[in-house]
């Protein structure tokens, strides 16, 4: 390769004819939609239609990519706060939608269900906490990270125990367990 380098660069330049370019009219390439996030609601389930991103090459047969968008804020020295579970369509994708399965989905929708029910712990967290407004950030910040690491370690947790929703006994037990977790924080929704 190097020989070729150096024999190409002792070599003539090259010219080619010049040319005038072809005008050409083109119509300009549309823009990408990006779809909004949507956002959890218990009568609002995940259908294939929402997984938007091109698949990667990779093993898993689905990807779920859920988000907490905290919120925080004082006015008048008034905080004012919020959490919300959030699934990115654009992100998230299903390898082969002709072959979805019942069962993918459910484990898919789960995740984003884990999402939620992270966002409702977070929430009676901060109905708990008397935030100071001069110290807001520090205070807020030290009250999601840790959050944030909880939903996370469940997260994998759920992947690693259900075999990624392959193991069907273990993919029941969590639908029940988060189900009731979601019930028993439903004042938090």
């Amino acid at each position: 390769m190097l020989f070729s380098l150096l024999l190409a660069l002792a070599s003539p330049p090259q010219t080619a004819p010049v040319s005038k370019p072809i005008p050409t009219q083109t119509a300009p390439l549309p823009a990408k939609v990006v779809a909004p996030p949507i956002v959890w609601a218990a009568n609002r389930p995940l259908t294939a239609a929402d997984f938007k991103a091109r698949p990667p090459f990779a093993p898993q047969a689905a990807l779920t990519v859920a988000d907490l968008k905290a919120s925080a804020g004082c006015k008048d020295y008034v905080f004012a706060g919020g959490v919300q579970a959030t699934f990115d369509p654009n992100t998230s994708w299903i390898k082969d939608p002709k072959t979805l399965t019942p069962a993918l989905l459910r484990h898919e929708q789960l995740h984003f269900d884990i999402a939620e029910l992270a966002a409702r712990r977070l929430r009676q967290k901060i109905s708990l906490f008397k935030f100071d407004c001069l110290k807001l950030q520090p205070a807020f910040d030290n009250l999601t990270k840790p959050a944030y690491r909880a939903w996370a370690t469940e997260e994998n947790r759920y992947d690693g125990e259900t075999n990624h929703g392959l193991n069907a006994a273990k993919q029941a037990l969590w639908e029940q367990q988060v189900a009731a977790k979601l019930l028993e924080l439903k004042a938090f929704e």
